[in-house]
């Protein structure tokens, strides 16, 4: 199969120096400039795009801006080391020791860093869209919604909000402005309600006003979002989840098992 060329496919509107930081940026991601190496040299970069001293500077800025490089003018400029994340979601399910953190955030934020998990709201309000969908409730009824900013290593990581059916978690600790000792997976088992099944949905998309701001974005790039719908044992959906994370700056890691 032959590609189209690049005239077939449209040029690439975006001005030079975002073309440029996207193919670093995509290679600092993938590997192929490993953390702590240094960026190719500016005269490199130049005969590589064919482009202006000016124009290779503003491309590294950028990504300077993004946190996925350091340096400063007249020294070489290096990839930033632990700066990508792996965030493995079967972990979220599992319970944390009595004032332990939680296990998948120890996780996400490694040896090196600190994961913190910071209450920004819990209260009730009214679904719509996906969120009531996957709780099975009609659109407009009520839930229980608890809002929280994750943070690794003093910045901000991921924008949490999760929502409970109000039978479950009306006069509950879920329903209080507190964190939960142990976290939900455990606090829903002593209600009677065991988490067995997750079910993420995952999109990239174009960060809300909201997220920009919490997230601390550095430019217009992308988040990913994830839906996540936990059932009990009947099959009865207990939490939905919406989690939002810088998309330059996490990966997911999913594992499977053929079925038989």
């Amino acid at each position: 199969m032959t590609l189209p060329t690049p005239d077939a496919q449209g040029s690439d509107p975006r001005p030079l120096h975002a073309r440029i930081a996207a193919d670093l940026r995509d290679e600092i991601m993938s590997g192929d400039l490993p953390p702590g190496g240094k960026l190719p040299s500016t005269t490199q970069l130049k005969n590589r795009f064919d482009a202006s001293n000016a124009t290779i500077q503003k491309a590294v800025q950028l990504l300077k801006d993004e946190g996925l490089a350091v340096g400063r003018a007249g020294a070489a400029v290096t990839v930033r080391e632990n700066r990508q994340r792996t965030v493995r979601p079967a972990g979220s399910l599992a319970s944390a020791a009595d004032g332990a953190a939680y296990p998948w955030l120890a996780n996400a934020a490694g040896s090196r860093s600190a994961g913190i998990s910071s209450l920004l709201a819990v209260e009730e309000v009214a679904t719509a869209g996906d969120i009531a969908a996957a709780l099975g409730l009609p659109e407009g009824s009520p839930a229980v919604c608890r809002r929280q900013l994750i943070s690794i290593g003093g910045e901000p990581a991921e924008l949490v909000s999760s929502y409970y059916p109000p039978d479950i978690a009306r006069g509950t600790a879920l329903a209080m402005s507190r964190r939960i000792r142990g976290g939900t997976p455990t606090l829903l088992t002593e209600l009677g309600f065991p988490p067995r099944r997750s079910v993420d949905r995952l999109s990239a998309r174009v960060a809300t006003q909201e997220q920009y701001t919490a997230l601390q974005l550095p430019g217009d790039l992308p988040v990913l979002r994830t839906l996540r719908t936990v059932y009990s044992e009947d099959g009865r959906p207990i939490e939905v989840t919406v989690m939002v994370k810088s998309g330059h700056l996490y990966e997911l890691q999913y594992e499977f098992t053929p079925e038989a």
